[in-house]
């Protein structure tokens, strides 16, 4: 059974040991398993298996000149796959586990193949922090790649019922663990010598990165690909989406933010963090409705709200 015929049946199974056996069976064997965490969920594969790495872009259709993001379960996994200087040190002390990804020097003895770097001298690493997750990682005893578990370029999921409608049929395995957390990818840094840029702002906010000591550099990322979610188009629905609405024009399925009318609200008490939590969900029952485009209210560009606004900028651009 391979994934590249994509005629598999995708069975769905809630988290518990029967479910951990079968993930585990399933990504020793070199298959891929959509997995959850606390930001989304992702589409897990053995990242030290080249075939296995492969299925994970085979069933995205994600280019494979976007590296992928790759997940351990403890700092010595991940000191076997990246170089850390005292300043990493410090900040995954601070976050991990957690929804930071830091861009690391891999090591040359690492274990990790290049396509799950794309050819990188850097590894993207994350410490994720949910129960299912990392116990299948530790179950497994080898870190695992984990891009977000949809067809590449469309919207994140938030729940096991996303991932079957998007890569059902393409993959073997889901385990439901619930919806997620976060709602949005983890923040991603890279690490220089005299600070730290964020490629892609995230849950951890800038200023609880300031708040470790770190400096921030202006600039962010570079034009070149560093690491996963810097393409300018990303996160799409299949309609069109309007941002910074004030109302909804005709046709259009309003997502709004605070104290006003929509169809569906991601704060009505403007709190951000809630709103970044249900900002794909919105998406997603956008895209299935009956309207034929999409409208956004206005989100403070302050806090989380910058990763909010990222994720909504390059969805728009269709």
């Amino acid at each position: 059974m391979t994934v590249d015929q994509f005629s598999l049946e995708t069975r769905c199974l809630p988290f518990g040991e029967g479910a951990l056996t079968l993930a585990v069976r399933t990504l020793l064997a070199g298959e891929p398993v959509a997995l959850p965490s606390e930001t989304v969920y992702g589409l897990a594969a053995d990242a030290t298996n080249a075939r296995a790495v492969a299925a994970i872009y085979a069933a995205k259709g994600r280019p494979s000149f976007n590296p992928l993001i790759v997940h351990v379960v403890d700092r010595a996994m991940a000191e076997a796959v990246a170089d850390f200087s005292l300043e990493a040190r410090r900040l995954a002390d601070a976050f991990w586990p957690g929804p930071l990804t830091l861009v690391l020097p891999r090591r040359a003895d690492g274990p990790v193949c290049d396509l799950a770097t794309a050819g990188l001298p850097t590894v993207a690493l994350r410490m994720p922090d949910h129960s299912a997750m990392r116990a299948v990682i530790a179950a497994c005893g080898r870190p695992l790649a984990a891009p977000s578990a949809n067809r590449s370029g469309s919207i994140s999921p938030t729940s096991a019922t996303h991932v079957l409608a998007s890569l059902g049929g393409r993959i073997p395995l889901i385990i439901d663990g619930g919806p997620t957390t976060e709602g949005i990818e983890s923040t991603i840094v890279a690490l220089g010598t005299d600070g730290i840029r964020i490629l892609r702002p995230g849950p951890i906010t800038a200023e609880q990165l300031s708040a470790t000591g770190a400096a921030i550099l202006s600039g962010g990322a570079d034009e070149a690909i560093e690491a996963p979610g810097q393409l300018a188009s990303h996160y799409c629905p299949d309609k069109p989406l309007r941002l910074e609405a004030k109302s909804a024009a005709d046709g259009e399925f309003l997502i709004g933010f605070g104290a006003m009318a929509s169809d569906y609200n991601l704060s009505e008490a403007g709190d951000l963090v809630e709103a970044a939590a249900n900002l794909f969900a919105a998406l997603h029952e956008a895209d299935s409705s009956d309207a034929r485009s999409i409208a956004v209210a206005a989100v403070p560009n302050v806090g989380i709200g910058v990763a909010i606004n990222d994720r909504l900028a390059r969805a728009a651009m269709r």
